[in-house]
Formats: structure tokens, C-alpha cells, sequence
């Protein structure tokens, strides 16, 4: 320290530090500052210039002051308008800050001041290498910072005393404070070097990658300019040329994909295809296409789902509502619901409700969508050959079109539909495709959360449609086909179930539909069970329903020409309206015979009765079957007869018997084909009957398959069977033993009055069969 000097006015400045040789003007409104200045004034006009650590404090206390400041000599104060005073400075020394006074009014410093040059610098090369090592730099700088003046660059370059040359520079370069601050208090010059070499390398490297942000920033503006631009024009040339729909139509379809709720994969792949759109001439052939698949796209429900009813007691209500009777289907739903429930979602099932036509399969599925608030969509696979019917065409061809499965999610409009996917036995193949083969992707569980259709292209999610499918024969749907769906039988409707169903359902839906009231038209239960009885012939009720509706119009008519005011239809009026009867029930035969015998049949109108008969002939042995009998049937009769012949010891039959005897067995109704496995013990008792000469019962039916050794096998369709021998007044039935478990679970309204009897082989059969005398 060169000397100490006391009682210096000093002013506190923000934001602002001034070096020595730097000449510049300040604004104060404080009033200690201002007494500082006018104390300064009147001594010698120096002043102690020192900067705030916070320029925000507003009485700054020595401990908010910078250590080192700036001796200065004022030039100049102008007071200006709301006591604010513009004082003018050059300063002079570095200085350093030992203590502070107030006392006076005014801040006074206790200072110490540096020297100028404290011989820091090397001399020789070492000194003329630093002069020109920062001139470099300097000049770098003044190259990347545009706005120094050139003249002003000359004259610091011109400079060749490092001392003046480093304070030139620090006081010329647009810093902040607190920059100029580290340099003002690098008190030794080599320090004050070293620190301004490293502040403007600093300040080119910034300002060079701040350049090449700017690049890079004008590059991307420069492209979206330059893209709008020729935008613009090309709509204007398409206008010109009369083709300004296209570009409509793209911005129409980029508002849609903004407002479409998809992942952003789907996004990205319909923005493409609009960018193509656009780029496409309105007169090709090729815009109408992609305009096509962009349309089927946007209207797919990606990821939009309606909301479950996840009420039970609702879905209970509708179903009992809807439906009489079909207790295990409504059983099957409500469990559905329930898992749906509690796991919050739950995987869908795919359910396939089998049984005969007209026993309300689609019905069930159209009021489980209603149960549950579900879009309904029914998609109808009777006859559908081409694959491409399901999977949809491969767009490189003319006409292409997406599949039944995607055109009924577009459709529904929500991920999350029943689908009804009807008469899936009905599906054929041929050189076009397996059509049952596309359809084990869109019935397994594990794969249809990405179903792809040829068309779409992009993965479809079926894991939440709720699919139900509805088929007549269970035997024709193919088995990896089969596996993949829980199968729900529904069974014939019993005369009982019919009646009911007519009274709750059907009466009332054909008197709205041929614009009849129930005051002015009635139809009685009597009448109903003659309809059933006498003129249907079938396991569902769409026969009935038609019957009913064939009363509904010629009631209508009644009603307008002969000015009735009602019609009442009963038991005795019925012939009026539908005719005689059509159809009466093989009833039992009123004796018992020698080789006739009542078998059960199950066929796709539900059960039915066949009396085989069997006729023993002179003749040379042979053979005979007739009344269109299939290849399971024709087995099993000679499965029959050699079981007769093994066992013909028993009853006396000869060996020469066979050789100089005809067998001819026929089933009549000779114009309908029959086939099926359950005919082998009827087959086989007729012939051992009509071979003994020993009656059969006449009240006895019976179904089961035969092998050789006499052991009976178990059958299919039984319930149909019971209500067939059940109608023809039947007292007696004889089972497959192994069908036990399925007669109990048949309701006791259609085993009431019945004797079910369980046989294992024909030694069980035989002596329930035969009247021995």
C-alpha cells in the first residue's frame, strides 16, 4: 500500500463497477449518496466508488460492499427532474475498503490505495508474446461481437504497453458487473492478464455457438417458410387447375387425425398418408384410393370405448325380460359381468351359443348388448368363402376393401362391442382361402389384441370386443376353431316353454307389428298349444311366431272389411285362420308288435321318433336297408346283426337261419336322409325281434349306439330325444348309462311321466324291450 487516506466520501453502487482510466456517468437518488457527491464536491472532488454485493439492498452495510473499489475523481453533476443527480467520473487507483462511517450523514470510507504497477510483467520476448497473444484474442473477439466499433478496434491494436492495453480492453468490452468486478480486483497485472485472456476466450467460444444455434434456428425457420410458401402455391395452381378439393380434404383429414383418439404409431402412419394425399393430383386414380383407406382409418375406434352398465340386478332384469327360460346362458352372462366387476376389466369371452334355429341364439346376443350398454354388431358368416372376407384385400388391389371384422368396429364406433358373429358353422373354404382358418386370429384371446386386417395394415385390438358366436351343429365348426370359444348349448324349446314365450313375447310383438291393439284382438291359450301341437314342427319358435302373424293379418282384415270391433281366436276358430292341421305326432302304437321298434332321433328342427321295422323272408341270406339310411346308420345294422349272430345260441336261432333267410330293415319316411350314431340297440333289438317271433313293447323308445360285443354306447341330443318320446306319448325310455349325468340336468318338467331307464349293453336292453309270453 502506497498510503492510507481517510474521511473518503464513498458512493454505494448496483449493478455497476468502474474500473480505473474508465470514464463514466452514474444516476443517485439516495440521500447518502447525494451528500457524498456534495461532500467530494467540496473537498477536493475525489470520491470512493464501491459495488454492491445485492443491488436490490437499499442500505447497504459494509458488509454488503464489495473489498475492492475504485478511487475516482468527479467531473461532472447534473441534478435532474425527482432528485435524481447524473454525476460524471474518471477513475483513478484500485482501492481497497478498510472501514466505513455514517455518522456524518453520508457513507465515509477508510481507504487504501495499490500502485499502478506492482512489476508483475516479464520483460524481453516473454512481454512482447503476452502484448500480441492478447491482441489476438481481443481481435477474435471483436470479429464475433459485430457491434464493437472498427475504429475503436484499430485503436486498442494500435496500443503496445500491456498495462494500458489490458485496461483499454476491460473498459471497452460490453461485460457484466460482476465480470468487471473480477478484473477490478485483480489487483496484480499478471493477474489481470491472466483473467482477461480467460474471459474474452470465454466470451468467443459463447458467441461462436450462440452463432450456430442462431444457424440452425434460421435453417428450420427458413425451411417452414419456404415450405409454406410453396404450399401457398401449389394451392393457387391447383386452383387454377379446378383442384382445390384436394387440398380442402387434406386439411379436413389433418383436423380429424388431431382430434382422433389413437397411440401416436396410428397417428404417425395416417399423417403420412395425408402428406401423400396431398401430393396426389385430384384427377388421379390413385387419390380416390388413398383418400379411401385415410377415410377407414379415421373412422376405426382406436381408442375410444364406451363405458360397461355394470349393474347386475339390471342385467338380470333385461335378460328375464327378454328371454324365457335358457337359465345356463343367462347363468353364463351375469358370471361374465360379475369377473367383469371385480377384476375392473377382465378378458372378454368368446362365447358360441349352439342349438337348433329359431330358439333365440342372436336374440340372447342383442339383449346381453343391451344388459351390459354395449354397441351391438352383427356380422353374418353364412356362406362367406373368401378369406378376404374376414382378413379384407390387400390394397394393391382395384376395389379393395377391409374385412367384415374391421367394417364392424368402424361401424360400431367404440373398441369395445358386442360382436355377433352368426351362423359360424355355415363358413366354407375354397381356392380363395381357409375363411375358418382367418378366423382362429380373431377368436384367440392371446392373439386378437393386434388383429391384422390386409386392408388396414396397422394392428386392430379385439382383446375387449365381447365376441358371441351362434351356430345350429356344433359338428361342423372346425375343431382348432371350436377350441378356441366356450360353447353354450341351447336346446329345444318343450311344448310348456313355447306357450310361454307366445303369450310374453310373440303375441304381443305381432299385434304391434300388424297394427292391432289388445282390445280388439286376443288370441286364447287353447288356441296357442293347437298352433304349437298341430301346425309347428320345429325346436325354436320362428314357425310359431310366423303362425301367429298369419292370424294378425287376416284379424286386420276382418276387422276393416266386416267393421268388427274384436277378434277373439280359440281352439274351435283356429281352422278358420290357418286350415286344417299339418302336422300330427307319430303317436305309440296301440299293441306290441314283432319287429317294430320306436328309436329317438336328434335332427337340426329338434327331435324325433323313427319306427324301424324288420321283415325275416325266405331267401339265400341277404341284406337289406332301405329308407335313405347314411353310412353311420347302414354300420350299425350290420353291427347289429353280428351281435344277433353271436348270440343266437341263446335264443334258439339255428346257423342255417342266416343262409336260407332274407333281412330287410326299413325306416319309413323313405324320401328323408337319416344318419346319425344312436340308432344301433333299435336297429338291433327289431331284428332279434322279428328273428325270435317275440313282440317288442309298444310303449318303449329307446337310442344308443351298438358295438359288437353288445355294450352300449353314450349319444348326443338327448333332450330333444326325451320331448320327442315325451310328445308321442311314450312311457318307457331306454338311455346309455353313461348319459346318466345329462338326464339330470334336464328340467323335470320334460322327465315328468317319463320312466328313463340307464342300460349298459343288450342284455340290459333285450328284457326291458321284449314281451315274453
Amino acid at each position: 500500500m502506497s498510503e492510507v487516506l481517510k474521511n473518503i466520501p464513498a458512493v454505494a453502487l448496483r449493478g455497476m463497477t468502474i474500473l480505473p482510466s474508465m470514464i463514466v456517468h452514474f444516476d443517485i437518488s439516495r440521500d447518502k449518496s447525494i451528500k457524498a457527491v456534495e461532500e467530494a464536491m467540496l473537498r477536493d472532488q475525489k470520491i470512493f466508488v464501491v459495488t454492491q454485493r445485492d443491488p436490490d439492498t437499499h442500505e447497504p452495510a459494509i458488509n454488503d460492499l464489495y473489498k475492492i473499489g475504485t478511487l475516482a475523481e468527479i467531473r461532472q453533476v447534473i441534478k435532474l427532474p425527482k432528485n435524481i443527480f447524473r454525476v460524471l467520473v474518471e477513475g483513478t487507483d484500485r482501492a481497497e475498503l478498510l472501514d466505513m462511517d455514517e455518522a456524518a450523514g453520508y457513507l465515509e470510507a477508510e481507504i487504501a490505495c495499490f500502485p499502478a504497477d506492482d512489476g508483475s510483467l516479464p520483460t524481453g520476448p516473454a512481454y512482447e508474446a503476452m502484448v500480441r497473444n492478447l491482441k489476438e484474442i481481443f481481435q477474435a473477439y471483436s470479429i464475433e461481437h459485430a457491434k464493437m466499433s472498427k475504429e475503436l478496434v484499430h485503436q486498442l491494436l494500435e496500443l503496445e504497453e500491456l498495462d494500458k492495453l489490458i485496461d483499454q480492453v476491460s473498459i471497452n468490452i460490453p461485460l457484466h458487473y460482476e465480470e468487471k468486478q473480477k478484473i477490478l480486483e485483480a489487483v496484480s497485472l499478471g493477474d489481470r492478464y491472466e483473467l482477461l485472456c480467460l474471459i474474452l476466450s470465454n466470451e468467443v467460444q459463447i458467441m461462436q455457438i450462440k452463432k450456430e444455434l442462431q444457424m440452425k434456428v434460421k435453417e428450420k425457420v427458413d425451411k417452414s417458410q419456404k415450405e409454406y410458401l410453396l404450399r401457398e402455391q401449389l394451392k393457387v395452381i391447383r386452383e387454377e387447375l379446378g383442384e382445390d378439393t384436394t387440398i380442402s380434404d387434406a386439411d379436413h383429414f389433418a383436423e380429424e387425425l388431431k382430434k382422433l383418439k389413437a397411440s401416436p404409431e396410428v397417428k404417425e402412419k395416417i399423417a403420412k398418408e395425408v402428406e401423400r394425399f396431398k401430393n396426389v393430383g385430384n384427377n388421379s386414380s390413385e387419390s380416390a384410393v388413398i383418400r379411401g383407406y385415410i377415410e377407414t382409418l379415421l373412422e376405426l375406434p382406436w381408442n375410444k370405448a364406451s363405458k360397461d352398465n355394470k349393474d347386475l340386478r339390471n342385467a338380470r332384469d333385461i335378460l328375464e325380460a327378454d328371454h324365457y327360460g335358457l337359465e345356463k346362458v343367462k347363468e353364463r352372462i351375469l358370471e361374465f359381468l360379475a369377473v367383469r366387476i371385480l377384476t375392473k376389466k377382465g378378458d372378454s369371452p368368446i362365447l358360441c351359443l349352439v342349438g337348433p334355429p329359431g330358439t333365440g341364439k342372436t336374440s340372447i346376443a342383442r339383449s346381453v348388448a343391451r344388459a351390459l350398454n354395449k354397441k351391438y354388431v352383427r356380422i353374418s358368416l353364412g356362406g362367406v368363402r373368401d378369406e378376404a372376407e374376414i382378413r379384407g384385400h390387400r390394397r394393391t388391389y382395384v376395389g379393395a376393401m377391409p374385412g367384415r371384422i374391421a367394417n364392424g368396429m368402424k361401424m360400431a364406433g367404440v373398441k369395445n362391442p358386442l360382436m355377433l358373429l352368426d351362423e359360424i358353422d355355415k363358413v366354407s373354404s375354397d381356392y380363395k382361402g381357409d375363411t375358418s382358418s382367418a378366423l382362429l386370429e380373431v377368436l384367440d384371446s392371446e392373439q386378437n389384441n393386434k388383429f391384422r386386417d390386409h386392408y388396414v395394415e396397422i394392428p386392430i385390438d379385439l382383446s375387449e370386443v365381447l365376441f358371441i358366436a351362434t351356430a345350429n351343429d356344433i359338428q361342423s365348426i372346425p375343431r382348432p376353431l371350436l377350441d378356441r370359444m366356450e360353447v353354450i348349448e341351447i336346446s329345444s324349446y318343450t311344448e310348456n316353454e313355447k306357450l310361454h314365450i307366445a303369450k310374453e313375447h310373440l303375441v304381443d310383438k305381432q299385434i304391434e307389428r300388424h297394427g292391432l291393439e289388445n282390445a280388439n284382438f286376443t288370441i286364447s291359450d287353447g288356441a296357442l298349444k293347437k298352433i304349437i301341437s298341430g301346425y309347428t314342427k320345429e325346436a325354436g319358435v320362428r314357425g310359431l311366431e310366423r303362425r301367429i302373424g298369419d292370424i294378425c293379418r287376416k284379424a286386420a282384415r276382418e276387422i276393416l272389411e266386416n267393421k268388427k270391433a274384436q277378434v277373439k281366436v280359440t281352439e274351435n276358430s283356429l281352422s278358420k285362420y290357418l286350415g286344417k292341421e299339418i302336422y300330427s305326432v307319430n303317436m305309440l302304437n296301440k299293441a306290441d308288435e314283432v319287429g317294430i321298434v320306436r328309436g329317438l332321433a336328434w335332427t337340426s328342427v329338434g327331435g324325433d321318433t323313427l319306427e324301424i321295422e324288420v321283415n325275416i323272408m325266405p331267401g339265400k341270406g341277404e341284406f337289406l336297408l332301405t329308407g335313405q339310411l347314411g353310412d353311420v346308420m347302414k354300420e350299425s345294422a350290420q353291427t347289429g346283426i353280428s351281435y344277433i349272430r353271436s348270440v343266437s345260441g341263446e335264443y334258439g336261432i339255428t346257423g342255417q337261419f342266416f343262409k336260407e333267410n332274407d333281412i330287410h330293415i326299413h325306416i319309413p319316411e323313405g324320401a328323408v336322409p337319416k344318419d346319425g350314431p344312436s340308432a344301433g340297440i333299435t336297429m338291433a333289438t327289431a331284428m332279434l325281434s322279428a328273428i325270435t317271433e317275440i313282440p317288442v313293447r309298444a310303449d318303449i323308445a329307446m337310442t344308443g349306439e351298438i358295438t359288437l360285443r353288445g355294450r352300449v354306447l353314450p349319444i348326443g341330443g338327448l333332450k330333444e330325444k326325451l320331448l320327442a318320446a315325451k310328445n308321442a306319448g311314450m312311457k318307457i325310455v331306454l338311455v346309455p348309462a353313461r348319459n346318466r349325468p345329462d338326464v339330470e340336468e334336464i328340467a323335470s318338467e320334460i322327465k315328468r311321466g317319463l320312466d328313463i331307464r340307464f342300460v349298459e349293453s343288450m342284455k340290459d336292453v333285450l328284457p326291458a324291450a321284449l314281451v315274453r309270453k
